[in-house]
């Protein structure tokens, strides 16, 4: 099996996954000891630990499961009213869109999209955005960092500077960001912004880490209420009773393994690989170099092909055809329809080796044709 698909998931080192067994083991020994006996300073350690990694302020910030919690996190703590939008784009994660609408339907607000061309410099993307908003009426903006479904970086914090113009908060879903890109979130100037750990900083699945402005974090309300509750955010965030806080407690072992491996050295080898694995698969499925969609920034670890005319338009089909791609060619990759064109995105992990490409763009196009026909 060829995995050429790192963004979905991530893949756990051994490492990191047995620094989160020998936490399990403790649990189990003596669980009430774990649970009531220093847990939460180990919590607040770890969340320290991640925050100065990502250059954000650990008192402002939250250990979650994930992106898409944070984002109903945020979501709900925005309090809409009937004459609000959320402001999104169509390169949004599937599921950020969905709470967004269902938060708007409860409270009569309106989510509304921007369109972003793929091939939009990131000076017409903030021109887009900017002509987007509506002072007074937009609640919430919305931007990816990294694009799941296409890849495309864009420019969030002169996006968050132009809505900051209008005092319009903004939300940064950088799910793809920690561990593949540097980041000094302080820096970014956002009102929200929320990163994975488990995709490419080699934590366990169901580590992120949400981080607030000043000006929010006493409206923050947490999905699940819990003892913690009085304590304010981040705690009443962090804290939910007897579930596994062992994918946090064994994310600084995924940072250690990342720091090892030498950050830069794991990003250059990422980056060019992708790039290659784009520019053989590509000229295989017969894509001109100048119409294979470039990052932003060379370092990015994913890259997007897009398919034949016609194939994987919509949603179930592009599920449909990664998993006839996993079937036939034992190789796991992403496809997501964007646009109403398919897109067949590849990743790149230190794993990885050129021939698991080569033998894709070998193999790809005859399986494409006869799952045309």
């Amino acid at each position: 099996m060829s995995y050429l698909n790192h963004g979905s998931f991530g893949a756990v080192p051994v490492g990191v996954q047995r620094a989160q067994q020998r936490l399990r083991d403790e649990i189990e020994a003596n669980p009430h000891k774990f649970y009531t006996q220093g847990m939460l300073d180990r919590v607040i350690h770890t969340r320290r630990h991640i925050a100065s990694f990502l250059g954000a302020d650990p008192d402002g910030s939250a250990l979650v499961p994930n992106t898409t919690a944070a984002v109903s996190t945020v979501l709900q703590s925005v309090r809409l009213e009937s004459a609000d939008e959320v402001l999104l784009t169509d390169h949004g994660y599937g599921a950020v869109a969905l709470a967004a609408r269902r938060q708007c339907r409860r409270a009569g607000a309106t989510a509304r999209t921007v369109a972003l061309p793929l091939s939009a410099s990131a000076g017409e993307v903030v021109g887009r955005v900017r002509a987007a908003l509506r002072p007074g009426k937009t609640k919430l903006l919305i931007i990816d960092q990294i694009a799941s479904a296409t890849a495309a970086i864009f420019p969030v914090r002169e996006i968050a500077a132009a809505a900051r113009e209008h005092e319009i908060p903004v939300l940064v879903d950088a799910a793809h960001v920690p561990g593949m890109l540097p980041v000094d979130v302080s820096d970014v100037g956002a009102d929200f912004w929320v990163g994975n750990l488990h995709k490419w900083a080699f934590a366990p699945r169901g580590t992120a880490l949400l981080a607030v402005a000043p000006a929010w974090r006493r409206k923050i309300e947490p999905l699940i209420v819990s003892w913690e509750q009085e304590q304010g955010f981040p705690m009443s965030v962090e804290y939910h009773g007897t579930v596994d806080y062992t994918p946090w407690l064994a994310a600084p072992a995924g940072l250690f393994t990342l720091r090892t491996l030498g950050w830069e050295a794991v990003r250059a080898h990422n980056a060019a690989l992708v790039a290659y694995g784009q520019r053989v698969v590509g000229a295989a499925l017969g894509v001109a170099p100048d119409e294979l969609p470039q990052p932003a920034d060379p370092e990015v670890a994913m890259r997007v092909i897009p398919l034949p005319s016609g194939l994987a338009s919509t949603a179930p089909e592009a599920i449909a055809l990664r998993l006839h791609i996993s079937d036939k060619l034992a190789t796991e990759t992403a496809v997501n329809a964007w646009g109403g064109r398919g897109l067949l995105r590849l990743s790149a992990q230190v794993y990885n080796r050129p021939d698991e490409y080569d033998r894709l763009a070998e193999r790809l196009p005859p399986l494409l044709a006869g799952y045309q026909r």
